[in-house]
């Protein structure tokens, strides 16, 4: 049986269906097609937190998102904490969500 993905994996996923008697067919993506696919990724991450009905789920979906932050970051020549940083920077600045804000409009 065949299953076509067309989708950046994990490093260690091709180990693993090996390890589950499979044969993946894999190629190493170029910065603009890793970058594409990241996004892409990033996206998907996104709908599944969405869609996590669990509290342990929704974890689990934030935390590949947060790999995949990681990765953009090194893609721009930063880490995760520089990316942390600038979040710490901007909450002192502006705030963060904590209290709940919700803006319904503004009268100038």
């Amino acid at each position: 049986m065949e299953k076509v993905y067309n989708k950046l994996v994990r490093d260690r996923i091709p180990e693993i269906i090996v390890g589950n008697g499979g044969e993946p067919f894999t190629r190493i993506l170029d910065d603009v097609e890793y970058k594409s696919e990241l996004e892409k990724k990033l996206n998907e991450e996104y709908q599944e937190v969405l869609g996590a009905t669990e509290s342990s789920d929704r974890i689990e979906e934030l935390a590949d998102m947060v790999e995949i932050i990681d990765a953009l970051a090194a893609l721009e020549g930063k880490s995760l904490d520089d990316v942390i940083e600038v979040q710490k920077q901007k909450r002192l600045k502006r705030g963060g969500f904590k209290e709940k804000i919700f803006l319904e409009k503004v009268v100038e």
